[in-house]
């Protein structure tokens, strides 16, 4: 809506100079990704723009790195690693997430939010320290399904990873499924336990589907952060689950390789296609539940 034909002068002002500030934090905040995306397509092997691609030169313009990434066994086996990685961390956060969502928001439930803090905890406390204490229970964890079930090393490093990345993701899912059920209508499970139907049935025939866009959307910010995380994956991880943000610190700290500037693009592509549905689950959600016009 635009400003109305009695405005003040002031309000114009205002008006006018509140987007102004909001343009100028928009461009803080993508500047860094601006950059980065053109780059991706240097045709040489530096970081900067050189002096064709500046002139809009063809000829400065090249896909040599996206193909170094597809083609590379070592990026490819990162990309690998973290495709095995985030799903499975991503189906543990949503199923524990999600129960102990619907479990919080039962009335009878003591210290709700004594609960409610202590599972969002890997959100707040620092990331090095969440790093640290998981490396020694971890370890512990995986010397103990090494030697007494007998597993292979290279599995139970999987294992450690995945359970690691799926307690970072955890916090997103409660958070998410929590503000769905607040305009839950408790009547449709009562109804439904009327009728015959058990707690199960209830459930995923009538909580589910009316839950399920906060459900997906705490998914994807799991899947969001699994998939983009590093500094876990450094501490608990060995060389064999090498991920991509972990092939890509390696890529800045040892070779500077320009390939990770099309990693990086193709990291920002599909979080603004994750964060883009996230956004459309929710407008649905609310359209669901009344709180916005259909």
């Amino acid at each position: 809506m635009g400003l109305p034909p009695y405005a003040t002068l002031g309000q114009r002002i205002w008006y006018y100079s509140f987007r102004v500030i909001c343009g100028l934090i928009f461009f803080f905040l993508v500047a860094p990704i601006v950059v980065v995306m053109p780059l991706s397509f240097n045709a040489q092997d530096f970081f900067t723009f050189t002096p064709e691609m500046l002139r809009l030169d063809p000829e400065g313009y090249s896909l040599k790195h996206y193909r170094d990434f597809f083609t590379n066994p070592q990026w490819q086996l990162a990309l690998k690693n973290s495709l095995i990685i985030a799903p499975l961390a991503t189906i543990i956060s949503v199923t524990l997430g999600t129960l102990a969502a619907i479990g919080l928001s039962q009335s009878h439930v003591p210290f709700k939010g004594a609960i409610m803090a202590i599972l969002i905890s890997p959100m707040i406390v620092p990331l090095i320290i969440s790093a640290t204490g998981m490396f020694f229970f971890y370890a512990q964890l995986g010397n103990w399904m090494e030697g007494t079930l007998g597993l292979d090393k290279g599995f139970v490093g999987y294992v450690k990873v995945i359970l690691a990345h799926a307690v970072l993701g955890i916090p997103f899912v409660i958070i998410t499924v929590t503000a769905t059920l607040v305009g839950f209508d408790r009547s449709l499970t009562r109804a439904a336990a009327n009728m015959g139907a058990g707690p199960v049935t209830t459930f995923f025939r009538v909580q589910m589907p009316l839950i399920l866009p906060g459900v997906i959307s705490g998914g994807l910010f799991a899947f969001i952060t699994s998939f983009d995380e590093v500094v876990v994956v450094l501490f608990v991880g060995s060389a064999s689950q090498k991920t991509l943000p972990w092939q890509m610190f390696i890529g800045l700290r040892e070779q500077i390789s320009p390939t990770i500037l099309a990693v990086a693009t193709i990291l920002v592509v599909i979080s603004i296609a994750l964060l883009t549905t996230v956004e459309l689950l929710r407008r649905r959600s609310e359209r669901l539940r009344g709180m916005s016009p259909g």
